[in-house]
C-alpha cells in the first residue's frame, strides 16, 4: 500500500505566497503537485529545486530554491506523510 504525502498550507504562508511573483507562486504549486504525486523523498533527489536541510534554530526545516532568491520552507511531520509549509520568501544576501 503506498502512503501519499499529504501538505497543509498555513493562513501565514497563504499570506506571503499573494505577495510573490506570480511565477513563483507557479513553481510552488508544481513542488507541491510534485510531491503529493510522487512522495517528499522523490522530490527531495530533484537537483532543479536545490532542497536542503536548514541549520541552527531550524534544523527540524528543509529549503527549496524557487530561484536564486525565492525560497520555499517546509517541514516533514508525522511519519514522512504529512509535509507543512511554513513560508515563501526572498532570501537576503
Amino acid at each position: 500500500m503506498e502512503v501519499r504525502t499529504r501538505v497543509s498550507r498555513s493562513r501565514f504562508f497563504e499570506k506571503q505566497l499573494a505577495k510573490v511573483p506570480d511565477f513563483i507562486r507557479k513553481k510552488v504549486v508544481l513542488w507541491v503537485f510534485l510531491v503529493e504525486s510522487n512522495g517528499v523523498w522523490e522530490v527531495m533527489k530533484t537537483p532543479g529545486f536545490h532542497d536542503e536541510p536548514l541549520k541552527g534554530e531550524r534544523k527540524t526545516q528543509r529549503s527549496v530554491r524557487l530561484n536564486i532568491a525565492y525560497r520555499l520552507i517546509y517541514r516533514v511531520v508525522s511519519d514522512r506523510v504529512h509535509i507543512e509549509l511554513l513560508e515563501v520568501h526572498k532570501h537576503d544576501y
